[in-house]
């Protein structure tokens, strides 16, 4: 499955992007860490510290804020995995930028880097920032009947949202959306998830 996944990412090319003077404050990104083990692959997954003022306690990947010291958004996704999960620059061969996306909630411009370890390292978790570091198998996601629904609110406007449940972690939002974008488009994986419309969330935003 990885090879196939690694051979598609190829319509993405790796690019290096930074923001401009103007958009620099609603820059982010993330790195989608994929490891193989047992001949499976997996995505590398944080929760959110509990403490946190916003979105404590989601499922997200490693990454985070761009930061006017770094070179590029690739720069800013592994310098963020490197402070959150204690994951070494050099031990990551990142092969794909994906499009830029909002997170829902959120007017941030994110971009996802794909990138490729080779063996599973000794993650740290930052306890100001990360509440748990874990792995998915990739096939969870490739099971449309592991999906449900659930509802987000937000100042009286309930929106509801495809979810995917691993352990105690539900996995939904700009961080599923990403996993699934992938096998849609690496695996012909055939995941039709049906997200709030575009006017809908700009809705929940604005509230």
């Amino acid at each position: 499955m990885l090879p196939t996944i690694v051979k598609n990412l190829q319509k993405y090319p790796l690019s290096a992007p930074r923001p401009d003077a103007s958009t620099h404050r609603f820059t982010a990104a993330v790195l989608v860490a994929l490891l193989e083990e047992n001949g499976e692959p997996e995505v590398i997954l944080t929760q959110r510290a509990l403490h946190l003022t916003n979105h404590a306690g989601e499922v997200a990947f490693p990454g985070g804020m761009w930061d006017l010291e770094d070179r590029d958004l690739l720069h800013t996704a592994l310098r963020e995995a490197h402070e959150e999960i204690g994951l070494e620059p050099a031990s990551v061969n990142v092969i794909a930028t994906l499009p830029s996306a909002s997170p829902k909630r959120r007017s941030l411009a994110v971009t996802p880097f794909v990138g490729l370890l080779s063996s599973r390292p000794v993650f740290v978790a930052d306890p100001s920032e990360i509440g748990a570091i874990f792995s998915v198998p990739l096939r969870r996601f490739m099971v449309p009947t592991n999906y449900d629904y659930i509802d987000i609110s937000h100042e009286g406007t309930t929106l509801q949202f495809p979810c995917l449940h691993y352990q105690q972690y539900p996995i939904w939002g700009f961080t599923l959306r990403v996993i699934t974008d992938i096998l849609n488009e690496t695996l012909d994986a055939g995941l039709d998830l049906i997200y709030p419309s575009h006017q809908e969330i700009q809705l929940l935003r604005s509230e």
